[in-house]
């Protein structure tokens, strides 16, 4: 763990929490949540940490974005290159052979996005909500007796979503587990610094394992994006809910709300790499064609910050902007109501929780929760609560990743 980070990150809350009261269950969701950053990518976090007060800041050819208005400038106004290397154009184009909506660009881009955004719409809610619901009522009664690690239940619930996005009649689970595979072994692109060796040829077979179970290849990064969103945010935003307190909140009124603010918390997809096409001036600072932007979607949202999202804007900002937004955030945002919908009657807290140190955005290996409270199955008598059992932990730091899931 990086001391650096921690001392970097939490002068910025201190000074935060100096003119924000913040309520001390919110302060431990945010300790929790803090840890997938520091036991993931620790030097990542520090120089972030380090650099946020500044709207913009250059380390060489790298221009780092934390600025909410930079942020949308360079999604809406910087003319990008789209299949550069380490940008996700970039690691699409590895995935597959090309022709998708992340390495494409003007016309085709602007087609392809306007039909992904029709199969995305609130049908596709519908659509998908039932198969969601099946799975949750199959695995949640458990709870009522035993604990429930949350990490299989999003990669079951991604892997769903992710099947009926693409047409697959393959097991939502084995296409779950080669999509998180292939976005781990192409994340090294990424982030600054040197691959390692190998990481071409491990990417390349992670993507072909994954383009087999898919009727068409091209659509292997929706399978990704679809799974290692899900499968970062679902837990990290259960584990904040149960840490703050918010379960009275999950219910059919406040679920959507919740789970909007939760993603803005939490924000499952910290940075968005980009390359810049052209000159450009953002806030300020020169941008020259060719030099790498990392768009801090984290910082850009608020999520750091303990004061209220300030508006629609922040809570967007974890999914893009303008023609770069992301088109699954709606869905993303209905499957997390859905989740804490079901989970709310537990009232459950976290037991148990392990950094995922592979995968491809900061998550949880391992997330254990246990109920407090055991759902009425049927009239008006309530049930009181159960005992919760020994004091939730933080398992070692051994790295890793959970282990295979298979359909059986």
């Amino acid at each position: 763990m990086s001391g650096n980070a921690r001392v970097a990150d939490r002068a910025t809350d201190s000074a935060a929490d100096r003119t924000t009261p913040v309520p001390a269950a919110h302060r431990a969701a945010r300790r929790r949540d803090r840890r997938v950053y520091l036991r993931s990518h620790p030097l990542l976090f520090a120089l972030l940490a380090a650099t946020r007060r500044l709207p913009v800041a250059r380390l060489g050819r790298t221009v780092l974005v934390h600025d909410a208005g930079a942020y949308r400038t360079a999604l809406t106004r910087i003319p990008l290159d789209r299949t550069a290397p380490g940008t996700t154009g970039g690691a699409a184009a590895e995935l597959t052979s090309g022709g998708l909506l992340f390495d494409q660009d003007g016309a085709e881009h602007r087609s392809a996005r306007r039909a992904l955004a029709v199969e995305l719409d609130a049908s596709a809610v519908d659509r998908l909500r039932p198969s969601w619901q099946a799975v949750l009522a199959e695995r949640l009664p458990e709870l009522a007796d035993k604990d429930l690690e949350l990490v299989s239940l999003a990669r079951e619930l991604a892997g769903v979503t992710a099947a009926a996005l693409t047409g697959t009649a393959a097991c939502p689970r084995a296409l779950a587990g080669a999509a998180a595979e292939a976005a781990a072994a192409a994340a090294r692109d990424h982030l600054p610094g040197p691959r390692p060796p190998g990481a071409a040829r491990t990417a390349a077979a992670r993507a072909a394992e994954l383009a087999v179970l898919l009727p068409d290849p091209r659509d292997a990064m929706v399978a990704v994006a679809a799974v290692n969103t899900s499968v970062a945010a679902l837990p990290r935003a259960a584990a904040w809910c149960a840490d703050a307190g918010l379960w009275s909140s999950a219910d059919a009124a406040g679920a959507p709300a919740l789970a909007a603010e939760l993603l803005r918390l939490t924000a499952p997809s910290p940075l968005l790499p980009r390359v810049a096409a052209a000159d450009a001036v953002l806030a300020g600072r020169r941008v020259r064609a060719g030099d790498r932007l990392v768009l801090v979607a984290r910082h850009a949202a608020g999520a750091h910050r303990p004061a209220p999202a300030p508006g629609p804007a922040a809570t967007q900002a974890v999914f893009g902007a303008g023609p770069h937004a992301c088109p699954g955030a709606g869905v993303a945002r209905a499957l997390l109501a859905e989740l804490l919908l079901a989970l709310a009657p537990y009232r459950p807290v976290v037991v148990r929780a392990r950094v995922d140190r592979r995968a491809a955005l900061p998550g949880w290996a391992e997330l254990t929760l246990r109920a407090t409270r055991t759902p009425a199955p049927a009239g008006p008598c309530p049930t009181g609560p159960r005992p919760t059992g020994p004091r939730s932990t933080e398992a070692g730091t051994g790295a890793g990743s959970t282990e295979e899931t298979r359909c059986g």
